[in-house]
């Protein structure tokens, strides 16, 4: 499953200190109280007969013990706000049950039986899209993690799987096409205005990748066919009703899909396994989308794509996510989860194939510091802050709020430093070794570092504290030079977090070269791995103090500090020819000057020699010729005021936004003249999705920003010429940005001129929303309370409201104003939006969370909101547990 790309915060809840206002909480669940279910369910029926309003459910379950569980006199099945109509035991009606909370206890004597039950839910209230819900007068589903129990009741754990046969009966004018997973097994007419449909998904399967798709739909339809010769129909389904040609743009999906399944062929060796493959666009969803078994759900956001209406990050978007949630047919799908402690088994491993699937169709050096850029964004910060958790924690409560990034994109890391360490060949003997040993079954992530050790022949004893340990470590790094050897000495922290005050070093891989001085050049790159809390490494054939490149292509995700002269950086920043490493110095040369500049402060003399060797570094940028403009759009980006607060124990984000707007006016103003001609020379270059095409519009956003900064009249004009003459949404929507921050006439014209030329799209008109929530302009706020009362708001479409409130409290500059009117606004957002969709409601508290990380003043209004939001009555498990691990 994907979340949406922005993965959600951890678990935890402390006592609440006002008893009279908490919600009933679930039990802590400890990993180390596993047990297999007492029951196996070779198979399952389900019979739908479904309305929008009404949909009544009879599942059918063949059940019999299981000999590797205790035995059991009652089997418990999972319910969520469910009431049983009947229950029946092999075949006969019986009131030997009774409900426990929300599940239903069933007492049995014997060894097999057939048990049947029918339920009545209603997907028009079904405002927490969890479950079965109505969506545009369709219906769909989502049931992972724990949404299966609110359609029947049912072991809704990972590791009960079972053979599905799913039967729908519905109004043919309402639901002219029916869906579930797996193959199509029959399909018929009733004579009565309704039809029915019949699917049978043959390999064993845990009830979170169930599907049920109905509606009004219309399909993109191709073929592909495997190595083995099967031939798999492929379908990609829209609304039929939208006017908007959504159809017409799911062409590059598809193009995706086929990719995807012929690259997991070639590079892992994963061939698919049924005879049809379905994605169906959704526009009401929580998630990004899902992996279920033959029928893939999907946000809008990650199927539709044309160059009219989406940006190239919106085709990279697209065609990731498409990838991530096919490859997940096997790693999540055919092995799947023994429980949810082992998330990342399937989520992380599958991230990593997806960036790896991405970085052969996109180029590996732009991918790799664009992966590294949301990891330090979104998982540094979860890492340093009270929600941190180890990539396979020990317990947890609320299922829901478990999505993070650590398990996910640092999880990803945790997997790629195996494959760092051992060598992509390795690795494949490794991942063989585990596909074929735990096929078919619910596996752990211990079952992933056996077969790693076992195939790839890597030793991963001291390894494996990268599951059970929160927090991101440091790498101080020292070099010294005495004679012709430089002695390389690191020493390595993982900081102390709230469940584990102490750490035991772990194997941190990195790839190191040695630029010598005079030359300019290395010998070749190495990889060492630091396993102790301090290691030295010499290194012979220096004449002097070489010029160190460390942690290239970011092998570990570790904070590197280095003290490192400014000359050394700008070296590294103009000629590293590792890109990652190039990209890194040019980072660290700015934030080291913006982190002494916000912090303590620097006089004029101390800024200005910061910044000529900031512009020394950047001017190198520009003028290099060998340089793509992919790479070149990448070294131009200043790091973002999110990242930059992250380096300091205490911020004050007014500050650090004025030294980094101050600092990219000066160097907008300083190379003007160069960056106008950039534009000039880049926005020659005609419209395609090739590589050179991509990183000339990438190249002409980020000269505009310069521009803007130091020019603003000009850029103001530039901008709207640019906005005007476009033949694509990413120089459309780059000129936008720009303007947005701008109080120009130009921005109020081609605001208007936006909406009104994408009404209808809500896909378009999101970022509409979001353009103006995360814009530079000094009345942001006033802006965001406005676009909450336009008519194209609604607070029931999760998209609409991460547009508008996730990209304001993703706007440091506006979200962090220093009368707390920023927080305010999220917190009114989250008591609105948790009694419709608390899971959206809960990934909001995290912005708030960060309190003890900002100055004094804030802090204290950051967490006066934090404890407004846990006073308020009914609030929801998923907010509450949030708000109380954030306030500790």
């Amino acid at each position: 499953m994907d979340i949406a790309r922005t993965p959600t915060t951890p678990d935890g809840n402390p006592e609440m200190a006002d008893a009279a206002f908490e919600p009933a909480q679930p039990p802590v669940i400890h990993r180390k109280d596993y047990a297999p279910f007492p029951w196996l369910l070779p198979a399952t029926h389900l019979e739908f007969a479904l309305g929008v309003e009404h949909t009544r459910v009879v599942s059918t379950l063949q059940i019999e013990r299981n000999p590797a569980a205790a035995a059991s006199a009652h089997i418990l099945l999972n319910g969520d706000g469910l009431t049983a109509v009947s229950v029946r035991v092999d075949g006969q009606e019986t009131s030997d049950w009774e409900m426990e909370g929300d599940n239903l206890r069933l007492n049995l004597s014997g060894d097999a039986h057939e048990i049947s039950i029918t339920t009545e839910i209603e997907p028009s209230a079904n405002t927490q899209l969890m479950g079965l819900y109505a969506s545009n007068g369709m219906l769909c589903t989502q049931c992972e993690a724990e949404g299966f129990r609110r359609i029947t009741f049912f072991p809704d754990r990972p590791d009960v799987l079972s053979t599905y046969t799913v039967k729908m009966t519905g109004p043919k004018a309402d639901f002219p096409v029916l869906l579930s997973n797996g193959n199509k097994a029959a399909e018929g007419d009733n004579g009565d205005g309704t039809h029915w449909a019949e699917w049978h998904d043959p390999w064993p399967k845990p009830s979170y990748l169930f599907a049920l798709v109905a509606g009004d739909l219309v399909a993109n339809t191709d073929s592909f066919t495997t190595v083995s010769g099967r031939e798999v129909d492929l379908a990609i389904y829209v609304r039929a009703q939208n006017d908007g040609g959504d159809l017409d743009r799911t062409g590059h999906a598809m193009r995706s899909l086929v990719k995807s399944m012929k690259w997991d062929e070639e590079v892992f060796g994963r061939e698919y396994d049924l005879d049809v493959f379905n994605i169906v666009a959704v526009s009401d969803f929580n998630m990004g989308a899902m992996e279920n078994k033959g029928l893939n759900v999907f946000n809008t956001k990650y199927v539709l794509a044309d160059p009219e209406t989406a940006t190239d990050g919106d085709f990279d978007g697209v065609e990731g996510v498409i990838a991530h949630e096919y490859f997940h047919n096997w790693s999540g799908n055919r092995i799947t989860c023994q429980d949810w402690f082992q998330l990342s088994l399937k989520e992380g491993f599958t991230v990593l194939r997806d960036q790896l699937f991405s970085q052969d169709m996109q180029g590996e050096a732009v991918k790799r510091i664009e992966d590294v850029r949301i990891l330090r964004s979104v998982q540094f910060p979860e890492d340093s802050g009270p929600l941190a958790h180890p990539i396979r924690p020990d317990s947890f409560r609320e299922i829901s709020n478990f999505y993070t990034a650590t398990v996910y994109n640092k999880g990803a890391e945790v997997i790629r430093m195996m494959r760092t360490m051992c060598g992509p060949e390795a690795f494949r003997k490794g991942t063989d070794l585990y596909f074929d040993r735990h096929d078919g079954e619910a596996a752990t992530c211990e079952d992933f570092i056996t077969a790693m050790e076992d195939g790839a022949g890597l030793d991963l004893t001291q390894f494996r504290l990268w599951y059970s340990q929160a927090g991101t470590p440091k790498v101080a790094v020292d070099l010294t030079h005495a004679g012709d050897t430089a002695t390389l000495t690191l020493r390595q922290t993982v900081p102390a977090t709230a469940d584990q005050p102490g750490k035991k070093p772990m194997p941190i891989p990195l790839k190191i070269a040695m630029f010598d001085r005079v030359s300019g050049q290395h010998s070749g790159e190495q990889l060492i791995v630091l396993k102790t809390d301090e290691q030295s490494f010499n290194f012979e054939g220096f004449a002097e103090k070489p010029i160190l490149s460390i942690n290239r292509g970011f092998s570990a995700p570790v904070t590197i500090e280095r003290d490192i002269a400014d000359e050394d950086l700008v070296f590294l920043a103009a000629r590293d020819d590792d890109p990652f490493a190039r990209y890194e110095a040019m980072q660290d040369l700015v934030v080291g000057h913006l982190t002494a500049a916000s912090g303590n402060g620097l006089d004029d003399s101390a800024r200005g020699t910061g910044r000529l060797a900031i512009a020394q570094a950047f001017e190198a940028v520009l003028s290099d010729d060998m340089l793509d403009d992919s790479m070149r759009g990448e070294l131009m980006m200043l790091p973002g005021l999110t990242f930059l607060m992250e380096q300091q124990l205490v911020a004050d984000p007014s500050r650090i936004h004025e030294e980094r707007e101050g600092l990219k006016a000066w160097l907008g103003a300083r190379f003007e003249d160069t960056l106008v001609t950039l534009h000039q020379r880049v926005s020659a270059v005609p419209y395609d999705q090739e590589a050179t095409s991509r990183g000339a519009r990438k190249v002409k956003t980020q000269a505009l920003v310069y521009l803007a900064a130091g020019n603003s009249e000009r850029a103001s004009q530039i901008a709207a010429a640019q906005y005007h003459a476009a033949d694509n949404m990413t120089d459309r929507q780059g000129a936008l940005m720009v303007l947005t921050g701008l109080g120009t006439a130009a921005r109020t014209d081609t605001l208007i001129d936006f909406h009104r030329r994408y009404a209808g799209n809500e896909l378009v008109v999101d970022k509409w929303f979001a353009l103006q929530a995360s814009s530079l302009h000094p009345n942001a706020i006033e802006h965001v309370k406005a676009l909450a009362q336009h008519k194209d708001f609604t607070i029931r479409n999760p998209n609409r409201v991460r547009s508008l409130y996730m990209a304001f409290a993703g706007n440091p500059h506006a979200f962090h104003a220093v009368d707390g009117e920023g927080y305010r606004l999220i917190a009114d957002l989250i008591l609105e939006l948790d009694p419709i969709n608390p899971q959206t409601a809960a990934r909001f508290v995290s912005p708030l969370g960060r309190w003890r990380r900002i100055e004094p003043g804030r802090a204290d209004l950051m967490r006066a909101e934090l404890e407004r939001i846990k006073a308020a009555e009914n609030l929801s498990r998923d907010t509450f547990e949030q708000v109380t691990r954030s306030l500790g």
